[in-house]
C-alpha cells in the first residue's frame, strides 16, 4: 500500500491563526508602499538642516528630532519587508518588497550622512556647550557621544556618502546567502518505516536533528549535507566577499583589525571579547566531551558523529505540547517577572505576535523583530514539542525586554549593545526551565528538563561559541593574506571543532560544512555576544534565588534602561560586573553541574 506523502504547505495554505499579524505594521503591500514613498518624499524634512548644524544647539536638536521622527516610519517599513521575506523567500512579491525596501534604505542613508559628517567637523567642545545650552538635547547625549568616538576612524564627507550610498550593494553578500538558503537549495526526501518525509533546513534543524531515531536522524543528516555540499562553492565566494569587505573597510578607516571595528559599536574592549572565547572554550570542553561520551554509551553507539550531539537521551521519552498548553506554562514560569511584564506576554502570545506555520520558503530558526511603536513580532516554526516551548520563551525574551524599553525609551535610546542583546531571552530560558522543574515530581521529566537547559548552553556555549572562534580564525587568515575557499573554510570549521571535542566526536565532511548554516557571520562579531548574554543571565537568574524581588527588580530597571548605557554599566544595573572573568567561570562550572547531576541520573 502506498504511503501518503507529507507535504509542506504553501503560504497561502496556512490558517491564519498560525500566522503572524502584519496587518498590525501595514494593512496591505499597497498601503506599505505608499508609505514608503511619502517617506521618500518627506526626505527634506532632515536634510534642509544639511550645512547648518554648527548654527547652534536649536538647530542641531530640530534636525535630530526630525531624523528620529522618519527613522521612526522607516522602522515599520523595513520590518515589514523583512518579514515578508522571511515568511516566504520565494513569493516574488516578496522578494520585489525587499528590493524596494533596500533600495529606499540605501538612499535614505546615504542622504543622512550629513548629520554624522559635520558633527565630527565641529570643533572640540562645541556639541558639549550644544549639550549644557540646549536641555531638550540630553536625551540624545549618548548617541552624540557614540557619533564623536568615531571621528579617529571617519573618512571624507564625499566618501562615507558614497558609501552608504551603496549600502544595498555592499549588503548583498548576507542578501545572495539569504536568498539561496530560503529559495534555492532543495533536499532530497528521507524514509521513515516505509514512510517518505520531506527534507528542509527547517525541518532538519527542528526536527530531525532532534530525533532519538538514529537512523533517521543520520539518513537526514546526509540528505542534508548532499544538498550543502552542492553550494559549498557559491556560499564560500558569498562568505569570502563579505569578509573582504569588513578587511578593506577596516583598513581604509584605520582600525587595528577587522575585530577592533566590529567591537566598537558593541562598545565592547577586545580583553572581554578574547575572555569570553578562551575561557569558556577551554574550561568548559571537558564538560561536554563527558556529555558527548554519555551519549554514545547510552546510545550504544560504535562512534559519535556531529548529527548524535542533540539527540535526547532518555530516547523515547520526548514531552509533547500544544502552542496553548506551552503559552500557559510559559506565562506562569514568567510571572515573578511582573505585571507589567506579564501584559507583554499575555499579548504576544494571544495576539498573533507569534508566526508557528511551517511553509515553503519560510526562513529558518527563530528570531524576534521589535519596530518601534508596534508590537514585536516573532518567528518559530512550531513543532508540538516541549523543546519548541523552550525556544519561544528565548524568543519572547526578546519581545519582552524591547516593549519594555520601547515603553521607558525614545528611538534614539532603544537598542542596546549587541553584548547585552542575548541576556533577557536567555533568562526566560532559565526561569521557564526553572518552573518545570520545581512543579513537577517526575524523574523522567526533570532529567529531560536538565538536558534541556543544557541545551541552552550548547546553544550559546558552544554553537555559537565556536562560531565565533570560526570568526575569529577567518579574520586572522583574512588579515594575513591567505586565501578564502570552500575548502579553507571547511577545514578551519573542521579545526574549530576538532579542538573543542577531542576524540569524543567524529568531525565529518558534513560536520566540516557547519559553517554554511548560519547568517550570523554576515553580522559581524554578533555569535559571541550570545555566550555574554547568557553568562550575564546566569548570573542574574542566581541572584534571583540569593535575593528575590531586588535582584528582580534590577532586572527590571535594566529592561527599561534599552541603549542609554554602555553594556558594562547596563549589566552593573542589574547586579553582575562582566569585567572580570568570575561570571564566565561561574557559569561554566554551573554546566558543569548539570552535567554532573545528568551522569547520576544514568547510574
Amino acid at each position: 500500500m502506498e504511503q501518503q506523502k507529507e507535504r509542506r504547505l504553501t503560504r497561502d495554505q496556512v490558517p491564519t491563526s498560525l500566522k503572524w499579524k502584519l496587518e498590525d505594521l501595514f494593512s496591505s503591500d499597497g498601503s506599505w508602499e505608499e508609505e514608503l514613498t511619502s517617506i521618500l518624499d518627506s526626505i527634506d524634512s532632515v536634510t534642509q538642516y544639511q550645512g547648518k548644524l554648527g548654527d547652534g544647539a536649536a538647530v542641531l536638536l530640530a534636525c535630530l528630532k526630525a531624523e528620529e521622527v522618519l527613522y521612526e516610519r522607516l522602522i515599520k517599513v523595513a520590518t515589514f519587508a523583512h518579514l515578508r521575506v522571511a515568511e516566504d523567500g520565494t513569493n516574488p512579491s516578496n522578494q520585489g518588497i525587499a528590493g524596494k525596501n533596500a533600495s529606499a534604505m540605501a538612499k535614505i542613508s546615504g542622504a543622512f550622512t550629513f548629520i554624522e559628517s559635520e558633527l565630527l567637523d565641529l570643533e572640540d567642545g562645541v556639541v558639549w556647550q550644544y549639550l549644557e545650552e540646549e536641555k531638550d538635547l540630553v536625551p540624545f547625549r549618548k548617541h552624540l557621544l557614540d557619533i564623536l568616538s568615531k571621528k579617529p576612524h571617519r573618512l571624507s564627507p564625499e566618501t562615507e556618502a558614497v558609501l552608504a550610498s551603496l549600502g544595498e550593494v555592499l549588503s548583498a553578500p548576507f542578501m545572495i546567502y539569504q536568498r539561496t538558503k530560503s529559495s534555492d537549495m532543495q533536499f532530497d526526501s528521507i524514509e521513515d518505516q516505509g514512510e517518505e518525509k520531506p527534507m528542509s533546513f527547517a525541518l532538519f534543524e527542528d526536527r530531525y536533528e532532534l530525533s532519538a531515531n538514529t537512523e533517521l536522524r543520520r539518513s537526514a543528516y546526509q540528505s542534508f549535507g548532499k544538498t550543502l555540499k552542492q553550494y559549498t562553492n557559491t556560499f564560500a565566494a558569498t562568505y569570502a566577499t563579505e569578509i573582504k569587505k569588513q578587511v578593506v573597510t577596516a583598513g581604509l578607516r584605520k582600525y587595528e583589525s577587522v575585530t577592533h571595528m566590529l567591537l566598537e559599536p558593541q562598545e565592547v574592549t577586545i580583553e572581554m571579547y578574547h575572555n569570553l572565547l578562551d575561557i569558556i572554550q577551554a574550561e568548559l570542553a571537558p564538560h561536554m566531551r563527558r556529555l558527548a561520551k554519555l551519549k554514545q554509551r547510552e546510545f550504544g553507539l560504535d562512534q559519535m558523529l556531529f548529527c548524535d550531539l542533540k539527540a535526547p537521551l532518555d530516547p523515547e521519552y520526548n514531552p509533547q505540547t500544544t502552542y496553548a498548553d506551552a503559552s500557559k506554562e510559559i506565562l506562569t514560569a514568567l510571572q515573578i517577572l511582573g505585571p507589567e511584564y506579564h501584559e507583554f506576554m499575555e499579548k504576544g502570545l494571544s495576539q498573533r505576535w507569534v508566526d508557528l506555520a511551517d511553509n515553503v520558503g519560510k526562513s529558518t530558526g527563530a528570531f524576534c523583530a521589535s519596530p518601534y511603536g508596534v508590537h514585536p513580532f516573532i518567528l518559530v516554526t512550531w513543532t508540538d514539542t516541549m523543546r519548541g516551548a523552550f525556544i519561544l520563551a528565548h524568543e519572547l525574551g526578546h519581545a519582552g525586554h524591547f516593549s519594555m524599553a520601547s515603553r521607558y525609551q525614545r528611538l534614539t535610546n532603544l537598542r542596546c549593545s549587541l553584548y547585552c542583546v542575548e541576556a533577557p531571552s536567555t533568562m526566560n530560558e532559565l526561569l521557564f526551565g526553572q518552573y518545570v522543574l520545581a512543579k513537577s515530581d517526575d524523574p523522567r521529566l526533570k532529567r529531560w528538563v536538565i538536558q534541556q537547559s543544557l541545551g541552552t548552553y550548547y546553544h550559546n556555549y558552544v554553537t555559537h561559541l565556536l562560531e565565533a572562534e570560526f570568526q575569529r580564525r577567518v579574520y586572522a587568515q583574512a588579515e594575513a593574506g591567505k586565501p578564502l575557499t570552500a575548502s579553507v573554510f571547511s577545514q578551519l570549521k573542521g579545526e574549530v571543532l576538532g579542538d573543542f571535542w577531542g576524540d569524543a566526536v567524529v568531525i565529518d565532511e558534513v560536520a566540516q560544512m557547519t559553517w554554511m548554516r548560519q547568517p550570523h557571520y554576515y553580522m559581524g562579531l554578533y555569535p559571541y555576544t550570545y555566550s555574554a548574554g547568557l553568562t550575564a543571565a546566569t548570573a542574574c537568574a542566581q541572584l534571583f534565588q540569593a535575593e528575590g524581588q531586588p535582584a528582580v527588580d534590577r532586572w527590571l530597571e535594566m529592561l527599561k534602561s534599552g541603549g542609554t548605557l554602555k553594556p558594562l554599566d547596563l549589566f552593573k544595573v542589574a547586579g553582575v560586573d562582566m569585567s572580570t572573568p568570575d561570571p564566565i567561570r561561574k557559569a561554566v562550572a554551573h554546566v558543569g553541574s548539570l552535567v554532573d547531576r545528568l551522569e547520576r541520573s544514568f547510574v
